[in-house]
């Protein structure tokens, strides 16, 4: 197990360095951090700007090589992944935002990977009834609504539901808010933030999975491992929980364990919607204000949480299929 661990830690690890490195060369040759300054009113002289370039190693009359060989032992050296053409640490960004997105993806990805697991394996079981045609068109329409759609819906729904109470039970705006103290309070205050916008992910994400597993447990219940359970008086909630749920499940737990590093850097409208400063929202606006660094350390990050996806899409692997062994 520790072997294993090692073997796949360093693999994606050297993975990681020459992705970020790649990403170093190609940030640097097509955003012009430069542009920042030309705009102002009035221009500041060239020779301002290019010491304040130099300050922030930005400065794109330097070779491209002396300024990936500093911003590469700041890194290993220090842990400093630069500064932003206005000044703002990378660190600290990076750290705020990370805990921000946290907060949103992993509670809304755990319960939209439960409903549609759930509703997949319910539509399944009941093939072509009722009830398996409602879960099809509702999971179809979710699909392809967009999520500004569902925001603004939810968002007006919210603000009724204030009106009609005469008091805030949901923000519409913002992770926080500003002069809340003690620990229930925090937390209330904390949901209440969380509500809307984890319903947009859930929503518009869960028809993804419930589809998926409906699908893979429709074929998994033809096997004939299955009918041969069946044949020989096991009853069919019990087949299709012993044998051929866990086989279906295999896919599924993988594309899951994939999908939280891209839900991370992917939330983009949801975050802009509701004012959440996480990386979906920063990865976007390093790009428009040519943050260097802040593009580099962004796509170092999504490879790190691609790494810990991989690592525990195939622990999920092990546990649901005995045959498998991580040797």
């Amino acid at each position: 197990m520790i072997a294993y661990l090692l073997r796949k830690t360093l693999g994606w690890l050297a993975l990681i360095v020459v992705a970020t490195n790649l990403v170093f060369f190609l940030a640097s040759a097509l955003l012009e951090p430069r542009a920042n300054y030309l705009s102002r009113r009035p221009p500041l002289p060239e020779n301002v700007v290019d010491s304040t370039l130099d300050r922030y190693n930005l400065n794109d009359k330097v070779s491209i090589f002396d300024r990936w060989y500093h911003w590469i032992s700041g890194v290993v050296l220090h842990w400093d992944w630069g500064q932003s053409p206005v000044g703002d640490s990378v660190n600290g960004q990076i750290g705020f935002r990370a805990w921000t997105s946290f907060q949103l993806v992993i509670g809304a990805t755990l319960l939209m990977t439960i409903i549609g697991v759930g509703l997949g394996v319910y539509a399944a079981v009941r093939q072509y009834r009722v009830s398996d045609r409602l879960l099809q068109i509702t999971s179809s329409f979710a699909l392809v609504v967009p999520v500004p759609v569902v925001a603004l819906a939810l968002v007006i729904l919210a603000i009724s539901i204030n009106e009609a109470a005469g008091s805030t039970i949901f923000f519409v705006t913002g992770s926080s808010s500003v002069g809340i103290s003690g620990f229930w309070p925090v937390v209330v205050d904390k949901l209440q933030h969380l509500i809307l916008p984890s319903l947009v992910l859930i929503i518009t994400g869960y028809a993804g999975t419930q589809i998926l597993q409906r699908s893979l447990l429709l074929d998994t219940l033809n096997s004939d491992y299955v009918r041969l359970a069946r044949a020989k008086g096991l009853r069919r909630g019990v087949a299709v929980r012993r044998h051929a749920l866990r086989t279906s499940l295999i896919p599924v737990a993988t594309s899951v364990a994939f999908a939280v590093p891209a839900a991370f850097t992917g939330a983009v409208l949801t975050e802009s919607i509701f004012a959440w400063n996480g990386m979906g929202k920063y990865f976007v606006d390093t790009i428009s204000k040519n943050d260097v660094y802040g593009v580099v350390a962004t796509a170092a990050f999504g490879a790190a949480l691609t790494a810990v996806g991989a690592i525990l899409s195939d622990f999920l692997l092990v546990y649901l299929d005995p045959r498998i062994r991580l040797s």
